[in-house]
């Protein structure tokens, strides 16, 4: 599923396009409705769901791998836990590349082959929308760039459910700045969340800070990643936007690689991005290599150790 974000989505007022797509957007609804009919199955180890209502872009997995970290640390054995989809091998990558990746086209299969295996936390990248899973912790994460664009459901917005589903997080991630109102829109659909933010910080500044870039990009938000660059103060000479999840053909990744070496430029992408091109290519291209910074990290902790 490769797909580029429409505009209208993110408009604040209903387009013409919304309105037409609304009818399959209640079919959606009734759906997920469907799906809540579901009796969660529980399982010995604690589940944290790591997931968004806004399709893309919202940073869900960083966050993953941040509580893989934290719980880590904390002298656990957590795992990660991934639906199997045939388009979202980057993201697979790079949660492998942290720790051990239970990969099922049943999150429930998965859970129960981690508890064979002595792990004793299923941390979820995605899987908010899954409600044959109870979770100890649902954590749902938002942009703060993006809100909730035209909250609808798709395909006439960006939500994969209706922002009512709220009721069942417990936390709410947003990534940006501190945004009040924002805030107080969310808290309409659960009064008890708890809000945290948090940031990106880019660990090999130092060896880009100083070069002329060219960057590119096909994840859920490219604008989130060429922002990130622009807020660092990096010399972005042009950017190039591909669909989310896109697999780099090779003459799209030579032409990206002419177009640098004839503006004597670096090329430069995400870690998502980097996962899905070819081993040849990696001496022309470089990646951002970032970690999440969480803002009250100590109190985030502190509701994880009573999940734990």
């Amino acid at each position: 599923m490769y797909f580029k974000k429409p505009k209208f989505w993110d408009n604040k007022n209903l387009s013409i396009f919304a309105i037409i797509l609304l009818p399959f957007a209640q079919i959606i609804r009734v759906i997920n409705f469907l799906k809540s009919l579901k009796t969660p199955n529980r399982f010995r180890v604690p589940v944290i769901c790591v997931g968004n209502i806004y399709l893309g872009g919202t940073g869900k997995t960083p966050l993953s791998v941040e509580i893989f970290e934290i719980t880590k640390s904390l002298g656990k054995k957590p795992a990660f836990v991934k639906k199997f989809y045939p388009f979202v091998q980057d993201e697979i990558e790079i949660l492998k590349t942290k720790g051990e990746v239970f990969l099922e086209k049943n999150r429930t299969k998965s859970i129960k082959l981690l508890e064979q295996k002595g792990k004793d936390i299923a941390i979820l990248d995605d899987g908010y929308q899954d409600l044959s899973i109870f979770k100890n912790l649902s954590i749902v994460c938002f942009n703060e760039s993006e809100g909730v664009g035209n909250k609808q459901i798709i395909p006439a917005g960006p939500l994969r459910e209706s922002l009512n589903s709220l009721s069942r997080a417990d936390i709410v991630f947003i990534k940006g700045k501190k945004n009040n109102n924002f805030e107080k829109e969310l808290k309409t659909f659960n009064q008890n969340i708890d809000i945290f933010y948090f940031n990106y910080e880019i660990l090999n500044k130092e060896i880009i800070k100083d070069k002329k870039i060219i960057a590119f990009a096909g994840i859920g938000s490219n604008n989130n990643f060429f922002n990130l660059l622009t807020e660092n103060n990096l010399n972005i000479f042009m950017t190039k936007s591909f669909p989310d999840h896109h697999l780099y053909k090779e003459k799209e990744l030579d032409d990206l690689i002419k177009l640098a070496k004839e503006n004597e430029a670096l090329l430069l992408t995400t870690e998502k991005d980097y996962n899905r091109i070819k081993n040849k290519y990696y001496n022309n291209i470089k990646s951002v290599v970032t970690k999440i910074n969480i803002v009250d990290k100590n109190k985030f902790v502190g509701v994880l150790q009573k999940i734990i």
